[in-house]
């Protein structure tokens, strides 16, 4: 049997891309889904954005900009800063038990979950809330060394926007490099689920990443050479992930965040160049 799982992260109050990327996920009939962090900040629909991740994800883990709208954001850029405030302003405005519901929600968010063999942050395993772990840290040994050693197997993260998974050996391959599929093995990895709403590796589409797991089937050797490939994946408990691009309509967020005066244009610029 194998099961589904959709991972999401760095949606950043960009509702449109959301949205198509939750379609894209409910057209395969996945039902679970996991939010690495960073609901809110840059985008122009924070409090949407935060409403359909209640409706619609079973984790969500706590992202460096939800925790700036909860309290003063550390170490955030000028453009970064602004658009912090403007989402808390937004978030205090309105009806007040929505507001509240919203803000219990960002509150009771967890750094990091754990199931299994698969552990779940939004920067990394050693700081799960403000570490960034770029492509070219690969050449940065004892980062990663240390890093990895907080891994017991698999560990998944977001925050730098930018998809690709890293192996324990020092290698790291983009999505395109594994043709948007990568077989889990006995080898650590960590991956990096791309961003659905401010992608930064030069492709506008939201990314997302599905993890299948197959669960190990019983079978008899009369009818292993009759099994079709998927069926012996099945049957071995193969475990992969694919990334997934999803088109959404960037245009329409590019000009919410320029009617925005708190809101940096560049924020809106860079939907259209995935940067």
């Amino acid at each position: 049997m194998t099961t589904l799982k959709a991972i999401i992260s760095d949606i950043h109050g960009n509702i449109e891309a959301l949205e198509a990327v939750i379609a894209d996920i409910k057209s395969q009939g996945i039902e679970d889904i996991y939010c690495l962090g960073d609901v809110v900040g840059y985008g122009p629909n924070p409090r949407e954005c935060i409403d359909l991740v209640m409706e619609t994800c079973q984790v969500c883990l706590l992202g460096n900009h939800d925790q700036g709208a909860l309290f003063d954001p550390e170490g955030f850029n000028a453009g970064a800063e602004r658009a912090i405030f403007w989402t808390r302003s937004v978030l205090e405005s309105g009806d007040q038990q929505s507001n509240d519901r919203r803000w219990e929600f960002l509150c009771d968010l967890p750094r990091m979950f754990n199931d299994g063999d698969f552990k779940f942050v939004h920067g990394s395993a050693r700081n799960p809330l403000n570490e960034y772990v770029f492509p070219e840290d690969i050449y940065n040994q004892l980062k990663m060394e240390r890093i990895f050693g907080l891994i017991d197997r698999y560990c998944f993260q977001g925050h730098t926007h930018v998809p690709g998974i890293f192996t324990e050996n020092l290698n790291f391959f983009t999505p395109a490099e594994v043709d948007h599929e990568f077989e889990l093995t006995d080898q650590k990895v960590m991956v990096n689920v791309g961003s659905v709403g401010q992608p930064r590796d030069g492709d506008p589409r939201a990314c997302y990443v599905v993890l299948e797991n197959g669960q190990p089937t019983s079978s008899s050797s009369e009818d292993s050479d009759d099994q079709s490939e998927e069926e012996t994946a099945q049957a071995s408990g193969l475990t992969k992930l694919i990334y997934r691009r999803v088109d959404y309509g960037f245009d329409e967020t590019a000009a919410k965040i320029y009617d925005i005066p708190d809101l940096d244009n560049f924020l809106g610029d860079r939907l259209r160049d995935g940067r």
